[in-house]
């Protein structure tokens, strides 16, 4: 490109030369001459067209490069708008995340308060259930059938006694028993009316005192149907007490020797309970 500038440049000068010297020659110099004025003038010719496409060349590429700066200024925008628009999608939707967490949160936390409301009520039922159940195998076991009695005194002597016990006035009923015992030691309630001192004595939680009263039963009425009854209170006894080993000896034996007895399967629960 160098080289044809200068060419360019100092071709006047040359044409000039040229035409002096032609005064100068003779014709077949002058001949070379003009062919080499004619290459010459043709090269410029060239030269010029070179520039000129040189020239456009560059003018498209700078606008080329133009348009890609605006093409690319353009998706930057567009690059920029979508960051925007994705950073706010997403703030959205992390701010509804939270709300239906939250939402979740408080509806777990309603239905742990009714699973909790729900466990409660059945408690209440169930511990309802069991003294009710208890109540009646006390009722089972304190009962009496005074059929047995021998004569009206001997039933009206026992139920002087029973009618302060099932007022709860136990310190009465104990007295009454006693009296009765030392009247009637021979009658066939007698083993119930021992059986209800010992009740007495646990419904007055002197424990120490029921255990006595209770073993008084096995002992001096090995034959009556109230000594599975008298194993079992007893054993209770113990377990009031926190002598769980005593407690677990009796109620044994009670299984033991009255396998099938209501008594029995109370006494199962029971020592189930110690064990724990």
């Amino acid at each position: 490109m160098r080289r044809s500038i200068f060419s360019i440049t100092f071709l006047p000068s040359v044409l000039l030369v040229s035409a002096w010297l032609s005064s100068c020659v003779n014709p077949q110099q002058v001949e070379l001459l003009e062919r080499e004025q004619r290459r010459l003038r043709g090269d410029m010719t060239t030269l010029r067209s070179d520039v000129d496409n040189v020239r456009s060349t560059l003018a498209d590429t700078r606008a080329n490069i133009q348009q890609m700066q605006r093409d690319l200024s353009a998706i930057k925008e567009r690059i920029d708008e979508t960051r925007v628009q994705v950073g706010r999608q997403i703030g959205q939707t992390n701010r509804d995340g939270d709300q239906r967490v939250k939402d979740m949160e408080t509806r777990l936390a309603k239905l742990e308060e009714e699973a909790k409301s729900r466990e409660e009520e059945l408690k209440q039922v169930r511990e309802s259930m069991q003294q009710q159940t208890a109540q009646k195998a006390e009722s089972e076991s304190n009962y009496v059938d005074l059929s047995l009695a021998e004569s009206d005194n001997v039933r009206k002597d026992f139920e002087t006694g029973w009618r302060a016990f099932e007022k709860k006035d136990y310190r009465t009923a104990i007295a009454r028993f006693k009296d009765f015992l030392k009247r009637n030691p021979k009658s066939k309630l007698a083993a119930n009316a021992q059986f209800s001192i010992g009740e007495s004595h646990f419904g007055l939680r002197e424990f120490d005192r029921a255990i006595v009263e209770f073993d008084e039963v096995r002992r001096r009425y090995p034959q009556s149907d109230k000594v599975g009854a008298a194993l079992l209170r007893q054993g209770f006894a113990f377990a009031e007490l926190g002598e769980k080993l005593n407690a677990r000896l009796v109620l044994q034996e009670l299984v033991e020797k009255y396998p099938q007895s209501s008594e029995a399967a109370r006494a199962r629960q029971k020592l189930k309970s110690l064990e724990s």
